[in-house]
């Protein structure tokens, strides 16, 4: 007889209350030497890296693959105005169209790093893409043939990495999530998500390279193009953001199993 598979939501870890000033004291003193906040999309933590950041006098290292190109605000979700009078670093740093890899965000990483301990502010690495946080907290070295998700022994040593990572992941329950997904994609349609795209096309980003990206990009861009009805574009990628949303976390449980120490909160 055939077996079928059951959907059951994995357990969510236990919230943890963190002792922000113990975490400012470990900054001070070098115990820790980068803050990341992590968490699969529409979990809040850009929100909290932001009040953390206020907290501890830190400045904000986007880790988002697709937040670095010039032009995609809406569909990224950038939404700047959260950041207030937060420094933030490694948005809009690239051409649409491109194709930016996790390689050149490590070199980037490693630039604002430097240049926000130099200054004497708290570097608070922010973001959803596990590939471009594992590159910067385990010292990834490109030569290596060992993929970016395997399991690593011992501590970081190359050179100008941070070492002593505190990674925050912030909790959310799939249903909650999936529902933060839904109302945010409509707020993100009625705020001319699809004009921007459109507006991306005009201006010369090739088609294929907007539907590279995923997500938004792909979807809006198949609409545009005639393949997809609105409705059934609108529904297709919602399924896929709560899809990708799975994968996210998915990833980070990973990280944990590979023996990151993450400390999940309520955001």
């Amino acid at each position: 007889m055939p077996r079928f598979k059951h959907s059951i939501a994995a357990e969510l870890p236990a919230p943890e209350q963190l002792d922000l000033a113990q975490l400012g004291r470990d900054c001070a003193s070098g115990a820790c030497d980068l803050v990341v906040v992590l968490g699969p999309t529409a979990s809040g933590k850009t929100r909290y890296a932001v009040r953390l950041a206020e907290q501890l006098g830190g400045e904000i290292i986007s880790a988002d693959s697709r937040q670095v190109y010039r032009g995609m605000d809406i569909g990224t979700g950038k939404d700047l105005a959260e950041y207030g009078a937060i420094p933030y670093h490694l948005i809009d740093i690239a051409e649409p169209g491109g194709q930016y890899n996790v390689w050149q965000f490590q070199q980037d990483f490693l630039r604002a790093y430097a240049d926000i301990r130099r200054r004497g502010a708290v570097p608070i690495l922010c973001g959803g893409t596990g590939m471009y946080i594992n590159a910067v907290t385990r010292g990834y070295d490109f030569s290596e043939k060992t993929p970016l998700s395997t399991a690593r022994e011992g501590s970081v040593e190359r050179e100008g990495f941070p070492r002593r990572p505190f990674f925050i992941g912030t909790l959310v329950d799939r249903d909650t999530r999936n529902a933060r997904i839904d109302a945010r994609l409509d707020a993100r349609l009625q705020e001319g998500m699809v004009e921007e795209i459109r507006g991306l096309l005009e201006q010369g980003v090739s088609a294929e390279a907007l539907i590279a990206y995923g997500l938004e990009y792909k979807f809006v861009t198949l609409y545009l193009q005639g393949e997809l009805p609105y409705a059934e574009m609108r529904e297709k990628l919602a399924i896929a953001i709560h899809q990708f949303a799975k994968r996210q976390m998915t990833w980070f449980r990973g990280m944990e199993r590979s023996g990151a120490v993450i400390h999940w909160v309520n955001p």
